[in-house]
């Protein structure tokens, strides 16, 4: 699991959000390794007053269960596997939306890893928590 040659034209497909999540715990149950568990940020940034959201309905309870393709679930667990980036984190070292990486390291607020797609395979990075 630690040779990035043998990720870099492999994937996993599935047909749904609960498929993913089935496959997902699945093989988490199976790596023998330690996880790590990341938490979203807990609130929403209030920046136009004059939004059509009500902001009664972005309760905590609300924000921690919105599921979507588009956004990592409320609970992230990771273990020093394989992770693909779902957005551009910095376009100038590589870190883009797609990007595939070997995690080497779990912090609290900082997952390292190293780039095994793209132009910049090999580099050592971090990738900060933002909230």
């Amino acid at each position: 699991m630690k040779d990035p040659q043998f990720f870099q034209d492999k994937a996993i497909l599935a047909p749904t959000l609960e498929a993913v999540e089935m496959i997902n715990t699945y093989m988490l149950g199976i790596i023998a390794a330690p996880e790590h568990e990341y938490l979203s940020s807990e609130s929403v940034l209030r920046s136009d007053e004059d939004s059509e959201i009500q902001g009664e309905w972005l309760t905590t309870e609300f924000l921690n269960d919105t599921k979507s393709s588009r956004m990592p679930n409320h609970k992230l667990f990771v273990v020093d596997t394989q992770i693909m980036l779902l957005r551009n984190i910095d376009k100038a070292t590589g870190l883009c939306n797609g990007t595939r990486l070997i995690v080497d390291g779990l912090g609290e607020r900082f997952i390292g890893a190293t780039v095994i797609t793209g132009t910049n395979v090999k580099d050592k990075v971090h990738i900060l928590r933002t909230n």
